[in-house]
């Protein structure tokens, strides 16, 4: 590439490379400032993050079998960044009431441990599979919907997990639109065959669910809703087949 000069050359100097490389250095040195800089200002979630006087929340209610009252379970956020791009709302702390005072010691325990683990930082999501992994020596439970419960700490991990997809930490349904069309369709052809055969269907199973009677639990994701469908059992909930 050649350079037309249009003045008189007064002076010259030779660029070595040791130069050249020292001032790209510099040059990503200051470019690094500035970045860290711009970073900085961006508040994260730590536990030193003071509570302030106000925080939204949303409060569940879990009705089981196990006990005649309910629970309710309250989840705070924080927001953080408010009114800039870098805003996000983070859970910052849990409660949970009930009348039954049976699980009071325990239940006191696991939200304060919960609330510490919120206040800590990072990422939170695995507190879901750990709670859902609990399971009851007495055996669990099918809550509204047909949805197998193993225990009462999991339900409450299953309430956490519905939360943390409100706020978007957790992704929502990974069954598309299309495959919800297609499982809907031929789950209305199931129970139109299935009144067919049999005009007398159990009441109360299915006022405890909402897949058709009969449906067997489903190992993917604990709901009673997998049936027989062309041959193949399939998932009427989230669409696992084993059929592929």
């Amino acid at each position: 590439m050649s350079v037309k000069i249009d003045k008189k050359i007064v002076g010259y100097s030779v660029i070595s490379p040791e130069a050249e490389a020292e001032e790209v250095v510099a040059n990503a040195e200051t470019d690094g400032q500035v970045a860290d800089n711009a970073f900085s200002n961006v508040i994260q979630m730590h536990e030193k993050l003071e509570r302030p006087d106000h925080l939204v929340g949303s409060t569940y209610k879990i009705k089981t079998p196990l006990s005649e009252h309910a629970l309710y379970v309250t989840v705070n956020d924080i927001v953080l960044n408010e009114n800039t791009e870098h805003e996000q709302r983070r859970p910052f702390e849990v409660f949970i009431n009930s009348k039954n005072m049976d699980h009071f010691q325990w239940i006191v325990a696991l939200t304060r441990i919960i609330s510490a683990i919120f206040r800590k930082g990072g990422d939170v999501t695995f507190l879901v599979e750990e709670l859902r992994s609990v399971f009851d020596p007495r055996g669990g439970y099918f809550k509204k919907g047909g949805k197998y419960m193993p225990s009462l700490v999991a339900e409450i991990g299953d309430c956490i997990e519905c939360h943390l997809k409100f706020i978007g930490m957790i992704g929502g349904e990974c069954v598309d639109d299309s495959q919800k069309a297609f499982l809907d369709k031929k789950r209305a052809e199931f129970e139109k065959q299935e009144q067919k055969a049999s005009p007398v269907a159990n009441s109360d199973e299915a006022e405890s669910s909402s897949f058709p009677a009969g449906s067997q639990l489903c190992m993917k994701c604990s709901t009673k809703a997998v049936i027989k469908m062309d041959g193949c059992m399939t998932c009427l909930n989230c669409g696992e087949s084993k059929c592929g």
